[in-house]
Parts: C-alpha cells; sequence; structure tokens
C-alpha cells in the first residue's frame, strides 16, 4: 500500500470517527430504523446527481441482487446496529467497537479463500475480545444489560461491515465505485422503506438531529461510500478496513470536543487492546507505510 493510500486510510477515519458523535445526536429523536433509511435515502439522492453530472450509466438489472446483498452487510445492517447503539452508549464506545471490524474482515477472507488464519491472527482475535470485555467494564458507562446489548450491536455492525469488505472488494472489480455505490444505497432505502414507516409515528423533528443525519446522508455516507470503492480498487480488502484502526481515535476527540463525552483512564487498555489486536490480525503498521512515502 502506498502512501497516498495511507492518507486516504487517515481521511477516511477522520470522517468516520466524526459520524459516531452525529448518530449519537440524530438517534434519541429520529429512531434508528427512520434515522437508516433518511439517511441511505440522502446518500442515494447524492449520489444520484453525481452520477448524472459525471454521464455513467446505472449498473445492468442482472447485477441488482448482489448489489442489494452488499447493501445489506455494509449500509442497512451497520446503520442499524450503529444507530440502537448510539441511543445508549457514549460515542467514543461505539468508534473503538467499530477497530473489530478488521479482525471479521479477515475472517471473511479466510473463508473465502482469500486469507490464511495464522498464530498471530487467532492471538489478535483473543486480544480484540479481551479489549471488548475492559473497555465495558472498566468505562465510564455502568455495564447494565441495555449497555451490553448495544455493545453487542456495534460488534454485529463491525462483523457486517467485516464479511462486507470483500463482497465490496469484489463489486469495485465489476462496476465503477461510483454507479455501485449509487445502487447500493437505493436498494439499502428500499429495504427500510416499510420497517421505518412504521415507526414513522415515534420521530422527532429536532434542528440538530436533522442538522446531523443531513451531514450523515450527503457526507459521510454517500460521497465517502464512493471514496471508499475507489480506494478499494487498489488495495486489498483487508487494508481497507484498517481505516478502522484510526476511528476510535478520532471518535473519541469528536465525542469530547462536541458532546464532552469523557474518556476515562479505565478506558485505556481496553482501546489499547483493540488496536493491537486489529494490527495483528490484518499485519498493518502505519508507522512503517508512513516511514516509506
Amino acid at each position: 500500500m502506498q502512501g497516498r493510500h495511507f492518507l486516504q486510510l487517515v481521511a477516511l477515519s477522520a470522517v468516520w470517527g466524526a459520524s459516531f458523535p452525529l448518530i449519537r445526536t440524530a438517534a434519541p429523536a429520529l429512531g434508528p430504523l427512520p434515522m437508516a433509511f433518511l439517511r441511505c435515502l440522502l446518500a442515494a439522492a447524492v449520489l444520484a446527481l453525481l452520477l448524472r453530472v459525471a454521464g455513467e450509466r446505472w449498473p445492468a438489472r442482472a447485477h441488482w441482487p448482489r448489489l442489494a446483498l452488499l447493501a445489506l452487510l455494509t449500509v442497512v445492517a451497520p446503520f442499524v446496529l450503529f444507530n440502537a447503539a448510539g441511543l445508549v452508549l457514549p460515542a467514543g464506545y461505539s468508534a473503538v467497537l467499530n477497530a473489530t471490524a478488521p479482525l471479521f474482515g479477515v475472517l471473511a477472507g479466510a473463508l473465502a479463500g482469500e486469507e490464511r488464519i495464522t498464530g498471530r491472527k487467532l492471538a489478535g482475535c483473543a486480544l480484540g475480545l479481551a479489549g471488548v470485555a475492559l473497555l465495558v467494564r472498566l468505562g465510564p458507562v455502568a455495564p447494565d444489560g441495555r449497555v451490553l446489548a448495544g455493545v453487542a450491536a456495534c460488534v454485529a455492525a463491525s462483523a457486517s461491515y467485516g464479511f462486507g469488505a470483500v463482497l465490496m472488494k469484489r463489486a469495485t472489480l465489476l462496476h465503477h465505485p461510483l454507479p455501485a455505490s449509487a445502487a447500493v444505497h437505493v436498494a439499502a432505502a428500499a429495504v427500510l422503506l416499510l420497517p421505518a414507516a412504521g415507526m414513522a409515528p415515534s420521530v422527532r423533528l429536532v434542528p440538530e438531529a436533522l442538522l446531523a443525519l443531513a451531514v450523515l446522508g450527503t457526507f459521510t455516507s454517500g460521497f465517502m461510500y464512493w471514496i471508499s470503492m475507489r480506494l478499494l480498487r487498489e488495495i486489498p480488502a483487508s487494508a481497507a478496513t484498517s481505516s478502522a484502526f484510526l476511528i476510535p481515535l478520532f471518535g473519541v476527540t469528536w465525542g469530547g470536543l462536541f458532546l464532552g463525552e469523557p474518556f476515562t483512564p479505565g478506558m485505556v487498555p481496553g482501546v489499547a487492546l483493540v488496536l493491537a489486536a486489529a494490527a495483528l490480525v490484518t499485519g498493518f503498521n502505519p508507522l512503517r507505510l508512513a516511514a516509506r512515502r
């Protein structure tokens, strides 16, 4: 992976890290399902407009079922699950738990015959589980049933991202990134339409929630999904998921700056173990990459 790829991963991490405070702001007012639908709808509109301006065509009808599956794994499931977690967990928690995505990405690659499981990777998985446990136990939030459910939702969302990265990489080999990204978000909005409509009466249109939703839908979802697909054409799926290593740093920082969320000393061991686990599993070393620039 070249230095420019590393810089792009850092930029993606900074933007995606900001998504967690935005989710924390919008989810209580909008609800997990309506928020996910509106986010996908906004992203689809932005990408469709870019597609029209670029003069590119939508994917052929025969490809839509596979793109719909990609939408379920990389958009629908993570959006709904992280939104649900945002009802109870601080943004920093969700950002740290998102760093488990590379572990699942490597596992998915192994199952698909694209990665090899080694002792180092197994050790990384064990460290990752230990880090999650420490974060939940030693962080500033009491680990009651709702918190544990939120943690489970974050880990499930990260698993969905990790497994979806393999399909996302394959999609970049068949489609141009912009049409594929637009189709994925259209499919995701279609899947979420009816469930979100059923929850519409509970939606509260609070200004700060709508502003957070607008940023999530137009920028962190639509535009950045397209950028990530462009990057995936040039680097392996496991390397692409390594952007999750830096997301906790930005997620905790943005959560502290904009939401006043505390970062307690008790969180340090959990954060360190999760990041070390992801590095072991993927072999990713940003310091070595930066030195090669």
